[in-house]
């Protein structure tokens, strides 16, 4: 089954994505095998769920093709005795993170806010 997709991306996607991957690469660039925070590795995690359902979002064949993601970051954050939905680290099977709706997982608590964001002051 194949997803058609437009040829034209809505506003700012494009450069988005791009950005995207250059943050990616810069990330890979800068960590090494001893430089990873518990703290770290879910950041991360939560960014590879947060892209996979968002571009499973595109359709159902896709989100399930993409499903094996969420398995396996689940799987992965149970290696590293991260909790998983609630559940104690290392406990409950892949199968019950991931179904084919998606992964099955909460939002990550990180969506374009980053860590300097202060808000806007009402008190004008």
């Amino acid at each position: 089954m194949v997803v058609e997709l437009s040829a034209q991306a809505g506003p700012g996607v494009e450069k988005a994505a791009e950005q995207t991957v250059g943050s990616a690469c810069d990330f890979a660039d800068l960590v090494g095998p001893n430089g990873w925070s518990t703290a770290a590795a879910e950041g991360v995690l939560d960014a590879i769920d947060a892209l996979t359902d968002t571009l499973g979002s595109v359709g159902e064949g896709l989100a399930q093709a993409l499903a094996v993601v969420a398995t396996a970051t689940a799987q992965a954050r149970r290696r590293l005795g991260i909790t998983v939905d609630g559940q104690a680290p290392g406990r409950g099977s892949a199968a019950s993170v991931s179904g084919a709706g998606g992964s099955g997982r909460t939002p990550p608590r990180w969506r374009g806010l980053g860590p300097g964001f202060r808000g806007i002051s009402s008190d004008r």
